[in-house]
């Protein structure tokens, strides 16, 4: 299964409503991964340009950004944003076949 992430962003009508009602959001997420096909891997809140992120798997880039639209469509959330994580043997394998490749930049 691939591996993905999604950064977000809550808005701040979103954080008021959870301080009104707490929640498990960790298991929500993971019941929204099971639903396409796959399962959370790690849920965290942090300070900073983010206010958290998921990892999560799911069969395909098409499982995720269903995922993704999913969480976007609540309008919940200032800002989504989700990336395929590759591991360090999956990308030596995608550096392997890019030295076989050419590539005639523009201009040349």
């Amino acid at each position: 299964m691939a591996k993905f992430a999604i950064f977000f962003k809550f808005k701040a009508e979103t954080i008021k409503a959870m301080m009104a009602n707490p929640s498990d959001r960790g298991a929500v997420v993971n019941k929204l991964c099971e639903s396409a096909g796959g399962r959370m891997l790690a849920y965290y809140l942090m300070f900073g340009q983010w206010d958290g992120f998921v990892v999560f798997e799911v069969p395909d880039s098409a499982g995720a950004g269903a995922v993704s639209l999913a969480v976007t469509s609540t309008g919940a959330f200032g800002a989504i944003e989700t990336h395929e994580l590759i591991d360090t043997a999956r990308f030596a394998a995608m550096l392997g076949s890019a030295g076989g490749l050419t590539y005639t930049p523009p201009g040349s």
